[in-house]
């Protein structure tokens, strides 16, 4: 009998060291907002727009000066996050068509776009499920439709007014939105998602969990709660952030991101949890300024690209930390697949980088080059001096420089990042040897991605045309 009771025993402890030695995999909530520009928060600099809870996010962790999204617009760069390939790879490239504004302004045939996700691509969410990860997608998709390759059909097992649409009808309720019921008059959307996000933490507050919320906000249409927007009126603005609407839009945002923090924490999961914060593209440029950053969203310049970036884990990633490191949307999968412990399934191909030594131990990472290819076209905001955003281009940054090639005359820009962040010197004929070395890099990331150019040209385009508008336009405001 004593023989036994001690074998019980031993068995217990021994089991009981094992669970210690093999603590739960962390959560992982990811906080995706749509068109936040790199400066719209107050810990990016904006003197305008109040961000307390995302700066206190910021404070306890990382934050990334130089971080990246894949596109200048919001579907490629989803599709990018979560199958952490390159766009030629999935073949979206932008939203909705690819041939936007008028045909007689097109020089070129764009090449064709994808509007859905193909669900044989195996995201990220599907990884987390297949090793016990519970997953949600609540909020904004914009990858399927309720045909074809909604959250659940990609590794999501909950989803929350996420459809094919990329902006709400109305962030006041009724929403319109056929997987988001309706709240109550004058509910709004941002609150509702966040109310929504609490419910999923507080069911699975066992663990592990995947939490991706990827937010409308602050996505047209512009709309906030009137008791915000009163208080941004009587504010003094910062340069082009002016918006005291948009400005109350942040303020939502970074309210729920304050409630999602203070959930975390009331259920003591703050240790075990990883949060990680950033936008889909840059600021819209009728609704924001990205100085000193040129462009805004829907252009490779700095402005439609570099996003604002926080990771936080307390207790494994250092507080108060920057990092100047270049990072891109599509490295969040092999770096969230690397913190949560599971090893990159066999024969997965991922474009991006594990970047956890940045965050863990602040280890510098090997310069490497990011790319991004955009063969579509945009047309002009209101008041847009010029009659594209942007035209067929591509781009790649490597170290402290960058390169954006167009397709329509093959016309090359170069900028060095460190001494000219807003891009003003274009320095293709200073350093025909660094342009030169950029674009072998380039063209052979092409090659090897098989990314389609568009050479051929639109029958439809109409010199005198372009000419007779162009010259109209040169006296409205550049948002650049």
């Amino acid at each position: 009998m004593f023989r036994l009771v001690f074998l019980l025993f031993t068995l217990t402890f021994f089991l009981s060291g094992c669970a210690q030695q093999s603590p739960l995999k962390p959560n992982i909530v990811l906080i995706l907002a749509d068109d936040l520009g790199w400066r719209d928060a107050s810990f990016m600099g904006s003197k305008y727009y109040e961000t307390p809870e995302i700066d206190a996010l910021a404070k306890s962790g990382m934050i990334f000066t130089d971080a990246y999204s894949n596109a200048p617009n919001c579907a490629p760069t989803r599709a990018c996050l979560l199958t952490g390939l390159y766009t030629p790879r999935h073949g979206i490239y932008t939203v909705a068509t690819s041939a936007r504004g008028k045909s007689e302004y097109r020089k070129l045939v764009p090449i064709k776009n994808t509007l859905l996700l193909d669900t044989s691509f195996v995201t990220v969410a599907e990884v987390l499920k297949s090793h016990g990860y519970r997953t949600a997608s609540i909020g904004k998709w914009h990858l399927g439709n309720k045909s074809y390759g909604l959250p659940t059909a990609q590794g999501f097992e909950v989803n929350v007014g996420g459809f094919e649409k990329g902006h709400p009808k109305s962030y006041f309720s009724p929403y319109s939105n056929p997987f988001l019921t309706d709240g109550p008059e004058g509910e709004y959307l941002t609150d509702r998602l966040t109310n929504e996000a609490l419910k999923f933490i507080d069911k699975n507050k066992d663990g592990p969990f995947f939490l991706y919320l990827p937010h409308y906000a602050v996505h047209t249409p512009i709309q906030a709660k009137d008791s915000l927007t009163a208080f941004f009126k009587n504010k003094p603005p910062d340069g082009r952030h002016n918006n005291p609407i948009y400005a109350a839009m942040i303020k939502s945002l970074d309210d729920g991101v304050g409630r999602i923090m203070a959930k975390i924490h009331e259920l003591g999961l703050t240790e075990n949890t990883i949060v990680i914060f950033t936008s889909d593209n840059g600021g819209m440029g009728v609704a924001t300024g990205m100085e000193p950053l040129r462009g805004s969203k829907g252009m490779l310049y700095e402005g439609g690209i570099r996003v604002p970036f926080i990771a936080s884990w307390p207790g494994k990633i250092k507080p108060e930390t920057i990092s100047h490191e270049p990072v891109v949307s599509l490295d969040l999968y092999p770096t969230i697949l690397s913190l949560a412990g599971i090893t990159k399934p066999d024969g997965l191909l991922l474009d991006g980088i594990d970047f956890s030594p940045v965050l863990l131990k602040q280890r510098p990472m090997a310069t490497r080059p990011l790319f991004w290819h955009f063969p579509a076209y945009l047309e002009r905001y209101r008041n847009m001096n010029r009659i594209w955003r942007t035209t067929p281009a591509s781009a790649i940054r490597y170290g402290d420089w960058k390169l954006i090639q167009y397709y329509e005359d093959n016309h090359i820009e170069l900028y060095n990042l460190l001494e000219d962040i807003g891009e003003t010197q274009n320095l293709t004929g200073e350093n025909p040897h660094k342009r030169d070395e950029l674009y072998a890099i380039l063209d052979k990331w092409r090659k090897a991605v098989k990314a389609p150019v568009p050479t051929q040209l639109n029958p439809d385009f109409d010199q005198k045309k372009y000419d007779e508008y162009s010259e109209k336009l040169k006296n409205k405001f550049d948002h650049e």
